[in-house]
């Protein structure tokens, strides 16, 4: 026995979302043999949007039952039978997050019209229930009321089930191990079996193949089930639209996160919120004016001629320019920490040796600030970072330049590298953001052994 089951909301979200419509149709694989259809009193306003596609307004639901009213009659005509509807997880969550509420369980089977059709029924471009419909000289009137859209789905179920295959295929989507009723609606169930169980990058795709997420995961396989198993609003909004998902591989999580950063700033995909705000480096450089004096200054990073030092907010630069200035006895007006003014005073530095009074001589303040750029080169080093490949013989190679990330390779284990110009052409270059800083920062605190300073007879020289 099913239950084919449509229902109209207020459209808020899934767990906010209220029925404002139901109907259900008893179907014994033949013939409808019961029938239950209701408006329903979500006890809440029905927003505009959702009225013009319905015709349900605040007026229309007034007299009308509330869910705690029906519950029982729900229960009752759904017990036993298989829960059917288009794009199901949409209804069945709704209704069950309903019951919840009231304190009832509601666990049934569960089959998607969506699903079947496109597995029973190849080809077509389109399978909304009003195209499919249309395409398969289906009658459906009142679209967008849950007795029409139930109708209509009675009527595709009952062509699904007497097409060519179709035990073969119900069985294989009733099967409890089978995830039929986890995937989403739009996605083949030959995609997921690709996926693989690997640490890596994924993408969800829309119809029209748009990026519009991704994630990475040390089991691939496993984080974009997770995904479908979550029923917050997001989750199955994102699931709703994907209808494809590719991957990449990466070896190590220290290589996808990387690769997720970069693919995000890349693609802006609608569903990802972090790591999509650009954020603007700034480079502390030096300079000498018509005086002779070397000033220490910062400034956007393409401004900014042979930076020493980066930073991705103007008050990190002035707090490490401070710092240098206490360290070095340096002038905050020399360090642009105090601007038009005759000489410093600087409520937190008081080391200044009186550069901007013309009481010390240019050379003498110079050497200091040699000292301090000295100071922030001999920060810097050449490095990489050594992670496992994504397959036994292959290590992936992460290059450091002066502590900046470049980029990362992939080299099979029997190449030898006898100098980082070997390296180099392995590299794929990558842009260093304030978010690979953080991810490669971390990764070093926690495994400083995995990086390599040099090369000795043809390997990486491991950095202790």
């Amino acid at each position: 026995m099913y239950c084919i089951v449509d229902i109209e909301t207020t459209g808020n979200s899934i767990k906010g979302n209220k029925i404002t419509e139901i109907s259900i149709f008893k179907y014994d694989g033949h013939a409808i043999v019961e029938e239950f259809t209701s408006l329903v009193d979500p006890q809440c306003e029905i927003p505009y949007f959702i009225t013009r596609l319905t015709g349900i307004d605040n007026e229309t639901v007034r007299d009308a039952p509330t869910i705690d009213v029906i519950a029982d009659r729900i229960l009752e005509i759904t017990e036993g039978a298989i829960f059917v509807a288009h794009s199901v997880n949409f209804d069945y969550n709704i209704i069950k997050n309903e019951l919840r509420n009231l304190g009832r369980k509601f666990i049934r089977k569960k089959l998607c019209t969506v699903r079947l059709s496109r597995k029973l029924l190849p080809g077509y471009n389109s399978y909304s229930l009003g195209k499919l419909c249309s395409a398969l000289d289906i009658p459906l009137t009142d679209r967008h009321r849950a007795r029409g859209d139930a109708h209509a789905t009675t009527l595709l179920f009952g062509k699904l089930l007497r097409t060519d295959g179709a035990d073969k295929i119900f069985r294989s989507f009733l099967n409890a191990r089978s995830q039929e009723g986890t995937l989403p609606a739009g996605l083949p169930r030959e995609v997921f079996e690709k996926i693989p169980t690997k640490p890596g990058v994924y993408y969800f795709k829309d119809a029209r193949g748009k990026i519009i997420y991704i994630g990475k995961a040390i089991n691939l396989k496993k984080r974009i089930l997770g995904h479908f198993y979550d029923k917050s609003t997001k989750e199955v909004r994102l699931c709703a639209e994907t209808t494809d998902v590719d991957f990449e591989l990466s070896g190590s999580d220290l290589l996808a996160l990387l690769m997720e950063s970069a693919a995000i700033k890349h693609h802006y995909p609608i569903y990802n919120r972090a790591q999509k705000k650009r954020i603007h480096p700034y480079g502390i450089f030096a300079y000498e004016d018509r005086s002779g004096i070397t000033h220490l200054a910062f400034n956007k990073l393409k401004m900014a001629p042979n930076s020493q030092v980066v930073f991705y907010n103007v008050t990190d630069c002035r707090l490490y320019l401070e710092q240098l200035c206490d360290s070095f006895g340096l002038c905050p007006k020399y360090c642009h920490l105090q601007e038009n003014v005759k000489s410093c005073s600087h409520f937190r530095i008081d080391s200044c040796k009186g550069i901007c009074r013309d009481s010390e001589s240019v050379s003498a303040y110079n050497a200091r600030v040699a000292s301090a750029v000295a100071y922030m080169n001999s920060k810097k080093e050449d490095f990489v970072i050594k992670e496992k490949g994504r397959h036994p013989n292959e290590e992936a190679l992460i290059l450091m330049r002066n502590n900046v990330y470049v980029g990362y390779g992939f080299v099979e284990k029997e190449v030898e590298l006898r100098s980082y110009a070997d390296l180099e052409a392995f590299i794929v270059p990558q842009k260093n953001t304030v978010e690979t800083e953080s991810i490669i920062k971390s990764y070093l605190t926690r495994n400083p052994n995995k990086k390599s300073t040099g090369f000795q007879e043809g390997a990486l020289e491991t950095y202790l």
